[in-house]
């Protein structure tokens, strides 16, 4: 009974043993399965051709902006508009409006000048006729003074009371002649300032009245230039208030506008730059001068070509978005003048680098960023070494480095990620990725 229970205990730590010997050589089966899983590519000596691509839209540099006209008053309603595209030359119309509130101001104040000119001439006949009366009673007082005088005269042939009757009659016709005098004297200012309120209302009259031909004038607004029209937003079609991404009509015919609003933009087409954003780690890949190939999205089968005008030394992100790759701007110049093309216009750009020879290439999926350094995974054996790099120049799938050997393998994933989140998300996909 021993010797079988021995037996038995022997035969279980047999089949235990054997147990986790398999076990173990399958864990490092699996562990060497998922390293041999990890894609990885060849360091290669080459040549490599930068090129930055990136996106970009037209603008013109030389605009005019057309602006409803300060007439005072009620809000001014649009009766005809050009297109968005159309283009003009200096002196057409691009709007007009409605100028019957300006044709009414217009009759208005004609009916006030006319009032006012005959108020003129009826001060002036008032003043004529009052200075005619004036003048026969200054004749009548003056022949009434000498009169008197001439009965003073006689005083010593006539009787003491008679004498003293004439003397108060000389004092009163003397009296009244100076107080005649005096009144003349005023009816010739009042005269006068009559005429003179009537001449400030006639001039009055006839300022509103050129204001209001002028105004009515302003109701068609010319190009100042030659140019495409391009419509502006309508700014007063949500009530007043205004958030962010919210979508604002254009103006169009029968809108009401307040004085002074941009309704039309007047673009240059020759004086047109298209301005693209790049990512901040191209920025060395583009410079002043380089020749930039263009394809217009609306232009679809025509490359056009231009030369990088200006680059941006400051990078710019999303305010809403951190995380978000920082671009820079860039300022390209088209070479050649096309008709068929429009502000606003999108495209696609490639940044037409320098040839590159003889130097050891990776993909950029191969690149990672580790406590802020460029670092690669090479492959040594069943392991990954990490190993920091330096990057000579980058293009879009592509980076010249140092610090490798020439058929060295390096991971396209991060080996240090567990194999199922590293097939889901670490890989780069032509850009720099983070363990």
């Amino acid at each position: 009974m021993k010797r079988s229970r021995i037996g038995l205990w022997m035969l279980l730590t047999v089949v235990l043993a054997t147990g986790v010997g398999v076990v173990i050589a399958m864990s490092r089966r699996r562990s060497i399965a998922r390293t041999d899983d990890i894609p990885t590519a060849e360091v290669k000596r080459g040549e490599m051709k930068i090129e930055v691509h990136a996106t970009g839209e037209l603008n013109a540099s030389d605009t005019v902006m057309v602006a409803a006209p300060t007439v005072g008053g009620d809000a001014l309603q649009i009766t005809h508009l050009a297109q968005t595209g159309e283009r003009v030359k200096k002196g057409d119309i691009v709007v007009e409006f409605d100028p019957s509130e300006q044709n009414y101001k217009l009759e208005q104040n004609r009916s006030e000048l006319m009032q006012a000119d005959e108020e003129i001439i009826k001060a002036q006949a008032d003043a004529e006729v009052l200075a005619a009366e004036d003048k026969v009673a200054l004749l009548k007082a003056r022949y009434n003074v000498r009169r008197a005088e001439l009965d003073v005269e006689k005083n010593e042939l006539v009787s003491k009371i008679d004498g003293q009757k004439n003397d108060l009659a000389l004092v009163q016709a003397r009296r009244v002649l100076a107080e005649l005098e005096k009144d003349i004297e005023s009816h010739r200012a009042s005269g006068r300032a009559g005429i003179f309120l009537a001449q400030e209302k006639h001039n009055k009259a006839k300022l509103a009245m050129d204001q209001a031909q002028q105004n009515l004038e302003h109701m068609c607004v010319t190009a100042p230039m030659d140019g495409l029209v391009s419509i502006q937003k309508n700014v007063n079609a949500s009530g007043g208030f205004f958030f962010t991404g919210m979508t604002l009509p254009d103006y169009r015919p029968g809108d009401q506008v307040q004085a002074g609003s941009a309704i039309v933009q007047i673009l240059n087409p020759a004086g047109m730059n298209l301005v693209s954003k790049v990512p901040e780690e191209q920025h060395d890949n583009v410079r002043d001068g380089q020749a930039v190939k263009i394809g217009f999205h609306a232009i679809p089968g025509t490359v056009f070509d231009g030369t990088v005008k200006t680059v941006g030394g400051m990078t710019t992100g999303l305010f809403f978005n951190p995380d978000a790759s920082h671009t820079f701007d860039v300022t390209i110049q088209l070479q050649a003048n096309e008709p068929r093309l429009r502000p606003g216009l999108t495209a696609e750009i490639v940044y037409q680098g320098t040839q590159q020879r003889s130097v050891l290439c990776i993909p950029r999926q191969a690149l990672f960023m580790k406590d802020g350094k460029r670092i690669v995974y090479v492959r040594k054996g069943s392991s990954y070494q990490q190993r920091e790099i330096k990057i000579q120049s980058e293009s879009e799938s592509r980076a010249a480095i140092n610090g490798l050997e020439e058929g060295s393998e390096v991971a396209l994933l991060d080996p240090t990620v567990p194999h199922k989140q590293s097939g889901a998300g670490a890989s780069i996909g032509g850009a720099e990725g983070a363990p």
